[in-house]
């Protein structure tokens, strides 16, 4: 197996003495470095999806590079659990998470490629987009509407059953749309849903990406936070009893607790 950033970690944290970058200080720290830097990695993974050679090594690389680049602005990045991801042996799963920026998207290959085959449940209209189309397309994404729940439902039940069926987990977002805060109200029990009926475990994921926040004018061009750390925290895999509320709470319960300890330990490093 190839050595990967994270490859056999547990957990990470940025080191101390990570390379930043004199260029990102050269342009006052502008966060149109951060996109220029980013929409490279986003063009060359698209073209690679487009011939059909965005595989589970170059997913993983360029993952990595935004890793890298967030690190090079001088953000620091936090991640546990991971040993959660390696234990499950392969097998598939559905990653429950919250949402927050695309910075998540652009990194959880870099976090979960090594240990699963991954696909996300996406926002059709992310379909039609140039390059990231065709990243979408080679990980056979699963486009909604976010307009009908109910058609949305039956789309992520019958197309995500058979994808974990056929070995490959489910990264689900449940969240109708990005937020800097997490919502309980707008966390809906479709990730648990879905692994109820394919009888695989769900693992949540308390995420914080604020680095990249939402911008004004353009949603996806918000300014840059290298001052604010990046989180991820998987927990442990869990089997859906009954009904699967007990566990939609568990889930809940798990990010709020993620976020309410994260405020306090950066609260005590001020």
């Amino acid at each position: 197996m190839k050595k990967y950033i994270f490859s056999g970690l547990d957990s990470y944290d940025t080191p101390a003495n990570v390379k930043r970058s004199w260029v990102f200080n050269l342009m006052f720290r502008s966060r149109w470095y951060f996109y220029f830097k980013n929409f490279g990695i986003f063009i060359r993974s698209g073209l690679l999806g487009r011939r059909g050679k965005l595989d589970q090594d170059a997913q993983i690389r360029l993952s990595s590079e935004n890793t890298a680049l967030i690190e090079s602005m001088g953000g620091s990045i936090h991640i546990r659990g991971m040993e959660h991801l390696r234990n499950c042996g392969g097998k598939p799963a559905v990653i429950v998470a919250n949402h927050m920026s695309l910075l998540e998207t652009g990194m959880l290959h870099s976090i979960v490629r090594e240990h699963m085959d991954i696909s996300f449940v996406v926002k059709a209209s992310l379909m039609k987009v140039p390059f990231f189309c065709h990243i979408l397309k080679s990980m056979n994404a699963i486009p909604v509407s976010r307009t009908n729940p109910r058609e949305d439902l039956k789309t992520v039940l019958t197309e995500g059953k058979k994808k974990l069926e056929s070995g490959c987990s489910m990264i689900v977002f449940p969240q109708s749309t990005r937020s800097a805060e997490f919502d309980p109200e707008q966390f809906n029990s479709i990730g648990i849903k879905l692994a109820k009926s394919t009888g695989v475990p769900v693992i949540p994921l308390a995420l914080k990406t604020d680095f990249l926040s939402l911008g004004k004018v353009c949603r996806d061009l918000g300014p840059v936070h290298p001052e604010k750390s990046v989180r991820f925290e998987f927990g442990e895999p869990m089997m859906i009893e009954g009904n699967g509320q007990a566990q939609q709470q568990q889930v809940i319960d798990f990010i709020s607790g993620c976020f309410k300890r994260w405020k306090e330990e950066e609260a005590e490093q001020k």
